[in-house]
């Protein structure tokens, strides 16, 4: 049985050659692939950003995966992401095909119950991220969105401003 608490040299040494090498794997690639591959504007960069973490650890923390492996995994994963967010810029119905609509939970002070249930939020989810957003007053608030990436967007203000329409394009009411 291996010993939980310490463990020989040779696997440290492994654990953190592995470490350096597939770290400065996954820069290289980031620096080739560009800023997208880490942002969490769409469900896919989300599942891709956690692929890659999964990766990774599987790589340094198991001693069975090889690097090569890993790298490869790495670069499918950031390839697969980058050819679908290219898809979805060049094509409108390729993007509504494969990705989920914003949803509005509140326009102005109303709460839209239905909308609410639509997207499994609660109301004490929704009243949390109003309080994350300081919002002191219903009145304040303009709209609230949850994203395509489970993010909830407060828009608010206390002045006369309203939300401008394009904000609110193709978030499903």
């Amino acid at each position: 049985m291996e010993n939980w608490l310490y463990t020989s040299l040779p696997v440290l040494t492994k654990t953190l050659a592995s470490s350096v090498v597939i770290l400065t794997l996954m820069i290289i690639v980031v620096r080739i692939f560009g800023l997208r591959t880490f942002a969490k504007m769409s469900s896919i960069d989300f599942a891709s950003t956690i692929a890659i973490g999964t990766i990774l650890a599987s790589v340094v923390m198991n001693g069975d995966q090889s690097l090569l492996k890993g790298a490869v995994a790495m670069v499918a994963v950031i390839g697969f992401q980058q050819l679908f967010s290219r898809l979805k810029r060049f094509s409108d119905r390729f993007e509504s095909a494969v990705e989920n609509q914003p949803l509005l939970l509140m326009e102005g002070p109303d709460i839209l119950y239905d909308n609410l249930a639509a997207g499994n939020v609660t109301e004490a989810d929704l009243m949390a991220k109003l309080r994350e957003a300081n919002v002191i007053a219903f009145t304040e608030v303009k709209a609230v969105v949850l994203e395509t990436t489970g993010d909830i967007s407060v828009l608010h203000g206390d002045g006369q401003t309203e939300v401008d329409a394009r904000l609110l394009d193709n978030v499903r009411r």
